[in-house]
């Protein structure tokens, strides 16, 4: 019940959504000038890396390809205007990410006081896609899936850690960030065994319908299901660490409390469901009068 308390109290949907959209208006830049850049020195393509991952093929492989490689005759430099929208972009995405810590963890919320860490996260998540980029195509043909299943868990596991406790500007100690990432980490890569084989058929489904923005779709589709992921994860963590503390407490809920708890999350269940009625009903009349 805590969980789905705690869920319901940072909107975990919309939430979930937020950091979708961010992160797709912040990647899917990023991702096309690592490419241009990095071309110079190494073998890096990242349409290429996205289709070798989830084995698109026909009409999604072609839009992805589409979407991230950029036209033969384009200078591969960036523009001032360009590199103030990219730099706007991922630091949406940080504070976005950083206000997913703050709310479940009930923080003061600090916004742009925390810009500073949040570059230095932005540099530490190009690292992260890296290092799995790289444990992916070391080993990726070697056949060792559960070797490399369980070094990215553990790459992500760190990595999640150094997330809540950098983007929270220090105020969540490591210990207390462990059970969110490992439930996130085990999470995720259950998802991405689920994305492994679902995404094709939803980018080649978006694309035939769509053209290549059907790709843009399936990917804030497939975000927004990372997201979600991640946004519950964050509060099982959040409630696994405040039990086990009860525990080491020797604290036990009362059958009262535990009532509260039931009463409180089906309280917000029926609000926010009349509130969906009413506008789905407030938005037919508007339709009906004009």
């Amino acid at each position: 019940m805590r969980v789905i308390n705690r869920f319901q109290k940072i909107i975990g949907f919309d939430r979930s959504m937020a950091l979708a959209s961010s992160a797709l208006t912040a990647l899917v830049p990023l991702a096309i000038l690592g490419s241009a850049v990095l071309s110079d020195f190494v073998h890096y393509d990242a349409s290429e890396r996205i289709i070798k991952r989830y084995s698109l093929t026909g009409a999604g492989a072609e839009a992805v390809n589409s979407l991230f490689s950029p036209a033969e005759s384009t200078n591969a430099s960036v523009g001032i205007f360009g590199l103030v929208f990219l730099t706007i972009s991922v630091l949406s995405f940080a504070r976005a990410s950083q206000r997913l810590f703050e709310q479940t963890w009930e923080l003061k919320p600090l916004s742009v006081r925390n810009t500073r860490n949040g570059l230095w996260w932005i540099l530490t998540l190009g690292g992260y896609a890296v290092v799995i980029g790289w444990l992916s195509a070391a080993l990726g043909g070697s056949g060792l899936g559960l070797v490399i299943a369980v070094g990215e868990a553990l790459v992500t596991v760190v990595f999640l850690v150094w997330s809540g406790w950098i983007l929270s500007a220090k105020r969540i100690s490591w210990t207390d960030l462990i059970p969110f990432s490992v439930t996130a980490a085990v999470l995720t890569a259950l998802y991405s065994v689920g994305a492994a084989l679902y995404l094709p058929r939803l980018f080649n489904s978006s694309v035939s319908r769509y053209g290549v923005v059907g790709a843009v779709f399936a990917m804030i589709s497939a975000l927004f299901a990372a997201m979600l992921v991640l946004v519950a994860s964050a509060a099982l963590g959040r409630e696994v660490r405040d039990e086990l503390s009860r525990i080491r407490q020797g604290q036990r809920p009362s059958d009262n409390e535990v009532r509260q708890q039931w009463d409180s999350v089906v309280d917000q269940t029926r609000s926010r469901w009349r509130t969906a009625r009413e506008q789905v009903s407030h938005r037919r009349i508007k339709g009906a009068d004009h």
